[in-house]
């Protein structure tokens, strides 16, 4: 997930950040044995892979490999994943591989996050407890990091080249420690295309690169075989104008046709991984339409074509079948009116000269032309060999509806329905993503769906709903972007950057913009492609009915008036969301700067999205709080609400040893509505809702949340209340086993966490059940995350024996300031109180990409407590588990109340689902 902190895994080889600590040589320690020794705990060959000291791996020259030898770790040798310097290391390890085809050059390159996490104690323990292992039996650890995809024309190379150089992409990025030296001519980048071979003398000469060539075909397919075993939704039908996102089981992916539509076309029956054929192909393509419209059109680009042909009518050139039977079918063969009997047909009988036709009219009667063939042939060649599913990718269709549409009615016309063409959002990328594969060290063959989350580009500049060039990647160039944005009307414009005298175009890259009047567009159209986060500790929750069935949103955003609402809601709220922001940085001048840019790209996202909804995949209303919180991150806004988090939190706890005494006086069934009731009464603090923001300034945080209990009247919206209290305290005689571990999905910081969650989990504590406390790993509104989760637990304990004792057998005390007179000696005997992070830093939660130590925790639980809007509504209302699930919010959103629920604003949702 974007932001996320990940650490490399297994040995904790980090090429990117091993840098030389000239006074640290205290603490270096040789680790070519503890290489050794790990490689061996996880089933390894051991010294088969590592080289004695003092000898070099051996490299060949197509797959730079990592040399070992003579590695000594830097800094702090107790760290759990110490910085390791490789000073044998020659080869260059680079981050980018590249597609060069006849018409366009596609690059896939890869960024590290550029945060770390710190490993503290109590993670360690909790690791320790849950029997996580760190360790990966990788050969290469993957990094966790960005994959990015940009374009350019192919006779535009020196832009790519000033592109890769700003970038030092060829040398492992910007961050890499061997970016600024000099190269020592072992530098690779893997590419494919015929381009491969025709420049490779110009990547030499320009960066000092060698270009290792990988086959085209086995980059497509490898590319294509990755994409839709690992992308959730990358593959689409489109017809008639509508897009609809088809999952893909990865068990039941093969066999498929593989139609790449480049400059020409192949064809490629696609059996397995690394088992396919090219069957069939045609030289009328993407390279044919751009050639002939460029001759009968004058365009200067391929977009600049596709645009004119969007205003086209092709009756005018080309002869149908009611132009031959004077406007009727010839529905004895199935054959409509408006059938195309001959492209171009009717210009033999028109005395016009091809200045008297109009260039849209062209540009559409070759578009139909080509797209109706190679829809055709496909069809033919699937049918030639069974195949009922057709994937279609490459630069000629680059998203086009008009494209997509007349292909899918050529396959659906053939197959009379039975096949059915499909698209893939990453479609001229398969090549030059098959390429970067090809690095052994990156794995990411064996990179589930789960682990790569695609996020939107946060660092391109957007305007108008566009995407405007590569990604930036300079905190104050996305800043200076965004303050040249200037309004006119509701059309946002810029002016495009100049490229410096004696620089390169490589930060800007941007081309004079193609469509006419002032606004902006990309020198190609939108790519519908986001930004793909490999997390490599994401993991599928294991206490899922059925993960191929989970849909983690319960709001259906295809609804546009839906869609419409929520984001007029987004946008309402975001200028008090800038001012926490601002403040909570001093309202310094570049806090205030920060804010404004944040603001613009945002609004700018929001228009992006309200243009083509579809445009990253299927959305959901948890991707777009998702993505609100990954452009505050974008524009160094690390926690929006921290003093107010702060504030709530201390008088949240001034109250909490009132509020266990009172509990603690109640007999054991009023004692368990209390603390249902307090749940919901403090789930009602919530930053995130308008109705919530307006209470704050009628009274302070107590009064309100008292003022919330008085109102707890049953029944509820949805009132499950009695069938969980027959689970926890049984009937008549009958006693119930007390659940072995709880997973407690908290909410909201202050009130919430404190006068809510802790208290129902120390009940189960007491009953004698371990409790896990799920929190988020990053920040999001006033969520409290799983970093602050451990100090808030400390302070509590001070006041609660249970609560202490449960806290230092998991753990959580480790470093906390307790009172030593209480601290218990040697091992406690409570049951455990844990905290883990859930892998995200949203509202939401989709339990499909969840953290590893979640995952883990989650093996040995058998109840589940989903709490607060974000967790228990907007997400998971209808999801089901193998084991006790309880999902407990207040509604805070009248619309919200409306259209799920039937009710109103501030009902509560006390729903409980005994195991499946």
């Amino acid at each position: 997930m974007a932001g996320l902190s990940e650490k490399p895994q297994a040995l904790g080889i980090d090429q990117e950040s091993a840098e030389a600590n000239k006074n640290s040589s205290s603490n270096k320690k040789s680790v070519h044995n503890r290489l050794l020794e790990k490689d061996k705990e996880e089933g390894g060959q051991g010294g088969d892979m590592s080289p004695s000291a003092g000898s070099s791996i051996k490299r060949s020259g197509s797959r730079p490999q990592l040399d070992v030898s003579k590695a000594e770790i830097q800094g702090n040798v107790e760290e759990k994943y110490p910085t390791i310097l490789l000073p044998n290391q020659s080869d260059d390890l680079s981050h980018l591989a590249l597609d060069i085809g006849g018409s366009l050059i596609k690059l896939v390159y890869f960024s590290r996050h550029e945060d770390q996490s710190t490993d503290d104690k109590r993670k360690r323990s909790v690791k320790e407890r849950l029997g996580l292992s760190n360790g990966n039996r990788r050969s290469f650890p993957i990094l966790g990091g960005r994959l990015h995809f940009v374009k350019f024309e192919t006779r535009k190379i020196n832009e790519c080249l000033d592109f890769i150089n700003s970038k030092q992409l060829h040398r492992g990025g910007a961050e890499s420690p061997y970016a600024d030296g000099a190269t020592d001519g072992n530098a690779i980048i893997k590419a494919t295309g015929g381009g491969a071979y025709k420049y490779t003398d110009l990547f030499k000469e320009r960066l000092g690169v060698s270009l290792d060539k990988e086959d085209e075909m086995d980059c497509l397919v490898a590319g294509a075989n990755f994409l839709l075993k690992a992308i959730r939704h990358e593959a689409f039908t489109h017809m008639e104008g509508q897009k609809e996102f088809v999952q893909i089981d990865p068990n039941d992916l093969f066999p498929y046709l593989l139609v790449n539509i480049g400059s020409g076309v192949s064809m490629i029956k696609v059996d397995g991984d690394g088992k396919f054929e090219r069957v069939s192909g045609t030289n009328v393509g993407g390279g044919t339409y751009w050639g002939l419209g460029r001759l009968l059109t004058k365009c200067k680009s391929f977009d600049e074509l596709l645009e004119l042909s969007q205003k086209g009518d092709n009756r005018t050139i080309d002869m149908l079948v009611g132009d031959i039977y004077g406007g009727l079918d010839y529905s004895k063969i199935g054959l409509s009116a408006s059938t195309i009997a001959s492209s171009f047909g009717k210009t033999i009988s028109e005395k016009k000269e091809l200045e008297d036709y109009r260039p849209e009219d062209i540009s559409l009667s070759l578009l139909r032309m080509i797209s109706y063939n190679i829809g055709q042939i496909s069809y033919l060649n699937a049918l030639r060999f069974g195949l009922k599913r057709i994937f279609f990718g490459g630069f000629f269709i680059r998203g086009h509806a008009y494209t997509m549409d007349t292909i899918s009615f050529a396959v659906q016309f053939w197959s009379k329905g039975e096949a059915q063409a499909m698209f893939l959002r990453h479609e001229g990328f398969l090549g030059a993503l098959g390429a970067f594969m090809s690095y052994e060290k990156h794995g990411l063959d064996d990179l589930m769906v789960h682990q790569l989350v695609e996020r939107f580009p946060m660092g391109a500049p957007y305007t108008g709903g566009k995407i405007h060039g590569p990604p930036l990647g300079d905190l104050n160039e996305k800043i200076s972007w965004m303050e040249k944005f200037l309004r006119k009307g509701t059309e946002i414009t810029a002016p495009v950057p100049m490229t410096p005298a004696a620089g390169t175009t490589g930060l800007g890259g941007f081309d004079v913009p193609l469509s006419r009047g002032s606004s902006l567009r990309s020198d190609a159209s939108a790519l519908n492609v986001g930004v793909l986060h490999l997390v490599p500790t994401l993991d599928v929750f294991p206490l899922l009915e059925d993960p191929k069935t989970y849909e983690p949103n319960t709001i259906d955003l295809a609804d546009p008036s839906e869609l419409e609402y929520w984001f007029t809601i987004l946008s309402e709220h975001l200028p008090d969301l800038v001012d926490k922001a601002v403040a909570s940085e001093g309202r310094t001048d570049d806090a205030k700067r920060r804010g404004d840019a944040f603001a613009r790209a945002f609004s700018a996202h929001l228009a992006r999205l309200m243009e083509e909804p579809a445009a990253y995949g299927k959305l959901g209303l948890a991707n777009l709080l998702e993505m609100r919180e990954e452009c505050l991150r974008e524009f160094q806004f690390v926690d929006a609400y921290r003093s107010i988090k702060q504030r709530e939190n201390e008088a949240s706890l001034a109250v909490l040893p009132d509020l266990l005494m009172e509990i603690d006086s109640m007999d054991e069934e009023t004692r368990l509505l209390t603390l249902i009731e307090g749940v919901l009464a403090a789930n009602i603090f919530d930053w995130g809702s308008r109705a919530c923001v307006d209470l704050y300034h009628k009274g302070t945080i107590i009064e309100i949340y008292r003022m919330s209990r008085n109102k707890m009247q049953r029944p509820w919206r949805v009132d499950d209340f009695d069938l969980f209290k027959e689970r926890m305290l049984g009937t008549g005689d009958k006693k119930k086993p007390p659940h072995k571990r709880a997973l407690l999905f908290v909410d909201n910081s202050g009130a919430d966490i404190v006068l809510g969650m802790l208290p129902l989990a120390r009940e189960l504590l007491r009953r004698g059940t371990e409790v896990v406390l799920v929190a988020n790993s990053l920040p999001a509104l006033n969520d409290v995350t799983a970093m602050e989760l451990p100090d808030i637990v400390a302070e509590a304990a001070k006041h609660c024996d249970t609560l202490r004792r449960a806290a230092e057998a998991g753990g959580l005390l480790v470093d906390a300031m307790i009172n030593s007179s209480r601290s218990s000696k040697g091992k406690s005997s409570s049951v455990p109180l844990m905290v883990v992070e859930n892998g995200c830093g949203s509202p939401c939660i989709d339990l499909r990409q969840v953290s590893s130590e979640l995952a883990a925790a989650a093996k040995d639980a058998d109840l589940i407590i989903l709490e607060g809007m974000g967790r228990a509504l907007h997400t998971n209302l209808n999801a089901r588990f193998k084991c006790d699930a309880l999902k407990l919010a207040m509604v805070k959103n009248q619309r919200l109340a409306e259209k799920l629920l039937k009710g109103n604003i501030y009902d509560c949702i006390c729903k409980y689902e005994p195991a499946s």
